[in-house]
């Protein structure tokens, strides 16, 4: 018996800034950030979006034709939480009518806690194989305006139901893992944007990659040709070529740039039009190579490594499902994302600096209607985060 994806969909905001729009800003040519980092565009949540929105969206694709009697434990990953308290995962629950017989509560680990969700949801599945487990990872990336992390930013969440009738992908039991009390990206109680250090915080990201697929390949003696996909955490899109360039090094694999370049392609397709979905952002690489390879993967094994600063690695794989595209929902996720509008520097200033508009007092405050899809962040009453569902 084993366990793994029987659905996943994505969303992100129904909005997006070009980066060109940035370099236009600053002077600066725009393939600084088209090549340089691989990224073209940013979504940009408006002020009636969050985490439990944009999560709310993409749960309530993937439970399409899905029994959901038999889920009983629902895990948010994220590290844009809206409260000290309460799990954003209860907002959701409420919002898509999940069954009241089920766990719910949030994980946070930088951008490593979906991954960290996988990994407690398998083992609980072949223990209840009638049960299922819905994960959900949301974040909106946040760094400054005219900060060096601006434009890796972005908003986006990925929905994955998981049981022991995995139709599109079954998961290995072994994992390599690593951790590090390290500073290369965090934020403080009272910030509401990410401080990042980014060279250092690449170099963890290599030295946890190492770390965890030296553990992985000791204890599995699987070697790299055994693998025919890689998927990586991309909080930019240009990190995969930087962490597969090493492992290929690392692992003294025999490709040439064309070789290792194909392993991972796919994988950064959405990445480079989203923008960074922090917990997601390993899962949304996964659900674009799937949605957007030409060759059947059907058998094959895929590494996927996930990383959350501060630190967390953790290298696992999993081997793709006979008939797996049957169950995709590629043609829902382009429509997303070339559906979205398309928004001037201005108006992403204003989207972006609305948060700090919020009262803190307890007032009442109306949020303005926008484009969020099926689920709408209403506003605040009485120190209480409304939402409602859009007709």
């Amino acid at each position: 018996m084993q366990a793994g994806i029987e659905s996943i969909s994505i969303y992100t905001s129904q909005y997006y800034l070009d980066l060109k729009a940035l370099a236009n800003q600053s002077g600066e040519d725009p393939n600084k950030y088209y090549i340089g980092i691989g990224q073209q565009r940013m979504s940009v949540p408006p002020p009636d979006e969050d985490v439990v929105t944009l999560a709310a969206n993409a749960t309530a694709q993937a439970l399409q034709g899905i029994d959901t009697t038999a889920l009983d434990t629902f895990l948010f990953a994220t590290e844009t939480g809206i409260d000290q308290s309460k799990a954003a995962g209860i907002y959701v629950h409420e919002l898509v009518r999940l069954p009241k017989n089920m766990r719910v509560f949030e994980l946070k680990q930088a951008c490593y806690s979906g991954a960290g969700g996988l990994s407690m949801a398998v083992p609980y599945l072949l223990h209840h194989p009638d049960r299922k487990v819905l994960i959900v990872a949301a974040d909106v990336a946040r760094y400054g305006i005219g900060s060096i992390g601006e434009p890796t930013q972005g908003a986006g969440a990925v929905a994955m139901v998981l049981s022991t009738n995995p139709t599109i992908m079954t998961f290995d039991l072994e994992s390599g893992l690593y951790t590090n009390d390290v500073m290369d990206f965090w934020r403080p109680n009272y910030a509401d944007e990410a401080l990042v250090d980014g060279k250092y915080s690449i170099k963890m990201y290599i030295t946890a990659l190492r770390e965890a697929w030296q553990q992985y390949t000791g204890i599995t003696g699987r070697p790299f040709g055994d693998f025919h996909r890689f998927v990586y955490h991309l909080p930019f899109t240009k990190m995969a070529d930087k962490a597969h360039q090493f492992l290929v090094r690392h692992a003294n694999a025999e490709l040439n740039q064309e070789e290792w370049q194909r392993q991972i392609d796919d994988a950064a397709i959405y990445q480079r039009f989203i923008g960074n979905t922090y917990a997601g952002s390993v899962f949304v690489a996964l659900t674009s190579l799937l949605d957007n390879s030409q060759e059947d993967l059907a058998g094959k094994r895929i590494g996927l490594f996930s990383y959350g600063s501060g630190s967390v690695g953790e290298f696992f794989s999993g081997i793709v499902q006979q008939g797996y595209k049957a169950y995709l929902k590629k043609a829902l996720h382009h429509e997303i994302i070339a559906g979205r509008a398309e928004l001037d520097y201005e108006t992403y200033r204003e989207f972006y600096t609305f948060k700090s508009r919020l009262p803190t007092d307890g007032a009442v405050m109306q949020t303005p209607k926008y484009n969020a899809g099926r689920y709408r962040f209403a506003g605040l009453a009485d120190h209480k985060r409304l939402y409602e569902v859009v007709v």
